[in-house]
């Protein structure tokens, strides 16, 4: 049932309106930022679903639409409550437009690191946030007042977002010295994904300003880049951030750029 479309005036349901207002948010972020038509940048209408399931804990893109669960309550609240989160999930569809990523081992962390930089990108859009004034958590708010946690991942200090009794420690690495192999969770896509993460977080804040116009350009130019293959590693996906970074700024954010690889344990000249 259609409840809310474009242009109406919010309704009686806070999830519609925060749904409503995620993907506005999103679209106009990739819009302003990337002069970027919706996901597919050819205008697709965003379309989303709320109250999926019951109790269901999770929001995910499914290749044409947004589907966001009402979280249990205990865990987990709704899962439009999280502007960061939309952005993740549509961010899902441009990677899936433009590079097609392998969604498994380390193309699979850089598809979902890429999510976690847009979606980021989009609240900090939203709320004209400096890099240096931004909290860079992906999904603050989800977790009720039952669990010990902040998010559900810290981009500028990977590992440390929850360490909670019901759902364990944050398992994410910082640096390639954790890296985790591992036939879970796609070969650690979730988990893994705090190493490119973090090499992003460290380019923003050198750089300085906003996260979105010179660390947000050359991993979007990344992204689009025909070089990058779908099964691309973390050290392909950084040599050519900084090709990119050459293609279209100076050499201060072309050493961010290498600094920040160099710094997770990512070697690139």
């Amino acid at each position: 049932m259609l409840v809310r479309s474009e242009g109406q005036p919010a309704v009686s349901d806070e999830a519609v309106d925060e749904a409503y207002d995620g993907l506005g948010a999103t679209f106009d972020f990739y819009l302003d930022a990337y002069a970027r038509n919706s996901i597919d940048d050819e205008g697709l209408p965003l379309k989303a679903y709320v109250h999926y399931g019951t109790n269901y804990d999770n929001a995910f893109w499914d290749g044409s639409e947004m589907v966001f669960g009402d979280g249990d309550g205990e865990l987990f609240n709704r899962f439009t409550i999280s502007i960061d989160v939309i952005g993740h999930e549509l961010t899902h569809g441009v990677t899936e437009d433009e590079a097609g990523l392998v969604y498994s081992n380390q193309s699979g962390a850089l598809n979902e690191s890429v999510s976690d930089v847009f979606g980021s990108l989009v609240k900090q859009y939203a709320k004209k946030q400096r890099a240096d004034e931004a909290d860079w958590l992906i999904g603050e708010g989800l977790f009720t007042s039952q669990v010990q946690g902040r998010a559900l991942r810290d981009m500028a200090n990977p590992g440390t977002a929850y360490d909670d009794d019901v759902l364990g420690k944050d398992p994410q690495p910082a640096d390639m010295s954790g890296y985790v192999d591992t036939g879970q969770d796609n070969g650690g896509v979730h988990i893994n994904s705090g190493i490119p993460n973090r090499a992003f977080y460290l380019t923003a804040k050198a750089i300085g300003g906003n996260a979105w116009e010179a660390a947000g350009h050359i991993w979007y130019e990344t992204l689009r880049d025909p070089r990058l293959r779908t099964n691309a590693s973390f050290a392909s996906f950084a040599r050519l951030t900084v090709r990119n970074a050459q293609i279209a700024f100076s050499e201060t954010e072309v050493k961010a750029v290498k600094d920040a690889w160099n710094t997770v344990g990512v070697k690139v000249r």
